[in-house]
């Protein structure tokens, strides 16, 4: 069992002040696999003021020492990938394989991509006699989620750096491992004493005073709608800047006519990957009507084969849900996407078959799905498809915008009909034909999925506060020069 039982401030592993256990468990075996000690207002104190003190001389570093420590993290980290995805896959059920690839890997994209973001960042222009610079917010709080922990990690951690910041990052309670090898990560790289500090602990106790916390300047936070509001609230009273990636709908709009065998497959499997458990995973499919049938039947083919196993094979098959209660809360909505009248065309409730243990989920889609209904409308979080015919593409963008989020989109078929529409679409990516992510394009939400954007220049400038020069200042004075 791997224990993390104290808190990296000021460059140190050092014990809580107050803290409690808490027990992670596996969730393929219902065993538990971690004990991490929640940390305490006391923890908080101590690594905010270690950040701020660290402020002072980080804040005035060149762009050529922030490239210099952003590579030597890149070494680090190479080092550690099979370390860090093994925590992943223990703690919060990804596959090996997925784990060591995507998971780990994303770490490595979001370095990299920060790496050439901050080459080329402009953190001065000019606005004809006068100019305009980009600096450090100050000391930044950074709350991630478990569902793609090093993803959400480093996409934040890297930029806060590499623009000047120094930071504090509460993981989630249910992946500390990850973050943990993390910040060893960090100290090996060399980075100084408090510009880095890590506090394990959960949103009600660490995170709550992260975002109240008076000396704290920005809060940078990726999870739920609900949790995200909590944030905002308790961040108002110090009118920190609040950065905020939330919940996701995201709607697949297959254009009429497109061959199912193109479409389907690869809208499938950005749903399945990671269990579901993806914020901006394609969740809705919208059929026109004239192949409505045809593409249930295919899904249910291709949901019915898909393998769920351990996590610990190789393999593509995928695992189980994160934890008990998220099991728990996909089975209700199974249920009640039944009960509201939906149709089952593959999967249903309970385990998979072979599966006595675990919180394994089987793949499912519902057919007869008005945009309306419960699962349409919530965050499932797990591999739940629903697929909602429609008559006309007016009505495919009505429904596609017909949700409190707006995170992501994808259409699928002619490239010239969804360029008609992708203007259309309120979400903060749309995806045309396409899956992946880029590493360089903005990445957060419309409506209910947040606000301020992620990734490459656009994470960097996220962490910057922005100041007007007007006057007759050189342009190569030194408060710009440090800045740089």
């Amino acid at each position: 069992m791997n224990e993390y039982l104290k808190h990296y401030v000021d460059g140190q592993w050092v014990a809580s002040e107050g803290g409690r256990r808490h027990e992670v468990v596996n969730p393929a075996t219902e065993e538990v696999t971690s004990v991490v000690m929640l940390g305490s207002q006391a923890d908080v104190d101590k690594a905010v003021a270690a950040a701020r003190r660290a402020w002072e001389s980080y804040s005035q570093t060149s762009r050529d020492e922030r490239l210099q420590l952003l590579g030597r993290i890149i070494e680090e980290y190479k080092k550690r990938i099979p370390d860090i995805a093994r925590a992943i896959s223990e703690e919060m059920g990804a596959p090996i394989t997925l784990a060591t690839t995507a998971q780990s890997g994303s770490g490595m994209g979001h370095l990299a991509s920060t790496l050439e973001a901050l080459k080329g960042f402009a953190f001065e222009e000019s606005t004809g006699k006068n100019r305009v610079v980009y600096e450090p917010v100050g000391v930044v709080a950074l709350i991630t989620p478990w569902n793609w922990p090093m993803n959400q990690i480093v996409a934040k951690v890297a930029p806060a750096l590499a623009a000047g910041n120094t930071v504090v990052l509460k993981p989630s309670e249910q992946t500390p491992g990850s973050a943990a090898i993390f910040a060893e990560v960090i100290d090996a790289a060399g980075v100084p004493a408090g510009v880095f500090n890590l506090v394990q602990g959960d949103g009600p106790g660490v995170g709550e005073a992260l975002a109240k916390h008076p000396d704290v300047d920005m809060i940078s936070f990726t999870g739920s709608t609900r949790a995200g509001i909590l944030v905002a609230k308790n961040a108002a009273d110090t009118v920190k800047r609040v950065h905020q990636e939330l919940g996701g709908k995201s709607p697949f709009i297959i254009l009429p006519g497109t061959p199912l065998d193109m479409a389907l497959p690869g809208g499938a499997g950005g749903m399945l990957l990671n269990s579901g458990q993806s914020c901006v995973a394609p969740t809705r499919f919208l059929v026109h009507r004239s192949q409505y049938e045809e593409a249930l039947e295919k899904l249910g083919q291709i949901f019915g084969s898909k393998a769920v196993d351990d996590p610990t094979k190789e393999g593509g098959h995928i695992g189980p849900v994160v934890n008990k209660p998220q099991y728990e809360k996909i089975q209700g909505l199974i249920r009640k996407g039944m009960d509201e009248g939906a149709r089952i065309v593959v999967g249903g409730l309970g385990r998979p078959e072979g599966k006595d243990k675990g919180y394994y989920v089987k793949p499912t889609v519902f057919g007869d799905v008005s945009n309306d209904m419960t699962i349409a409308r919530e965050e499932i979080f797990g591999p739940v498809l629903v697929v909602i015919p429609y008559d006309s593409l007016e009505e495919a963008v009505e429904i596609a915008n017909d949700t409190p989020y707006g995170l992501g989109a994808y259409i699928a078929g002619d490239p010239n009909v969804a360029k008609q529409i992708v203007r259309k679409i309120r979400a903060g990516s749309v995806f045309v034909n396409s899956g992946g992510l880029d590493f360089n394009s903005p990445f957060g939400g419309y409506k209910q999925s947040g606000n301020g954007r992620e990734f490459g220049k656009f994470g960097l400038e996220e962490f910057c506060e922005i100041k007007s020069v007007i006057g007759d200042v050189p342009a190569d004075a030194p408060p710009a020069e440090t800045a740089a």
